[in-house]
């Protein structure tokens, strides 16, 4: 599946949910999604990642029923049309992690990495498919009260390194494992930035890294910018960065704009 990874990859965001901070009900549709993947891969996506629960500050838990209920006909649907394609279940329950595999998933996007179902790394063992380890502070719904660190980019890393460590006890081979240093995820503006300036001290630790940042509210902050969707070139600013960090994989809503990013400065980083 990563077999690309030289060349860093783009992960299209399809939210199959009513309250997604950015895009909630756009593609609730099968028909909807259906086009809105097609456009991602002619954009540039190499990955799309499916997720039916919103993970936004302040979102409350989706059960797992209601979940499949969102995603499985879309991820059907998806590789009814698109037979090869690489789908993303972005999920922290392993009862629909494992449900969205059997339809057709072929890597799990866990926010909770691994913490919020204690069967969630077993089951990507068992299945040896990749995981990507997400950090995050306290649940959606309380995360971004007053969020705190002694040294958030070590202490991080900590937690990560925990994380790997139960991955691989649990059976998950190394070269199924991703990180994420979880932008926005339980992080003040900050916390935000300083991970984003130390993003090579996550590629140093051996994983590829994927980051999420794509109209993150933190840079509205920095841009006087209210609305999500007016952040495409802030956040194209954070792919070309995370390139130049050795950061492999981009969580984005706007693909075209982020794959010409992360080309123009991979080709720029090739010629170091």
């Amino acid at each position: 599946m990563f077999s690309s990874f030289n060349k860093p990859l783009i992960m299209g965001i399809l939210n199959v949910t009513p309250d997604s901070f950015s895009d909630g009900g756009q593609f609730t549709d099968v028909h909807a999604a259906l086009h809105r993947v097609e456009i991602m891969l002619q954009e540039g996506a190499d990955i799309i990642d499916i997720g039916g629960e919103s993970t936004r500050p302040g979102s409350d838990p989706v059960a797992a029923d209601e979940q499949c209920q969102r995603v499985l006909p879309v991820i059907e649907a998806i590789k009814q049309q698109f037979e090869d394609i690489d789908i993303s279940i972005d999920t922290t329950s392993s009862k629909v992690a494992e449900a969205a595999l059997d339809a057709g998933a072929n890597l799990i996007n866990d926010v909770s990495a691994g913490l919020n179902d204690a069967r969630m790394l077993s089951l990507a063992a068992q299945r040896q498919v990749p995981i990507i380890l997400m950090h995050s502070q306290g649940a959606p719904k309380t995360m971004q009260d007053n969020p705190y660190y002694e040294h958030v980019v070590s202490d991080i890393i900590t937690l990560l390194n925990d994380r790997i460590e139960a991955a691989l006890t649990a059976g998950i081979i190394k070269e199924h494992i991703i990180i994420d240093p979880g932008i926005g995820f339980g992080k003040c503006k900050q916390d935000n930035l300083d991970l984003l300036a130390h993003l090579d001290q996550f590629v140093a630790l051996g994983f590829p890294v994927l980051l999420g940042a794509s109209r993150k509210r933190f840079m509205g902050t920095i841009c006087a910018v209210s609305e999500p969707a007016e952040l495409v070139t802030a956040t194209a600013v954070t792919t070309a960065l995370g390139i130049m960090a050795g950061v492999k994989m981009f969580r984005v809503h706007d693909v075209r704009e982020n794959r010409q990013a992360a080309d123009v400065a991979w080709a720029i980083r090739q010629s170091r």
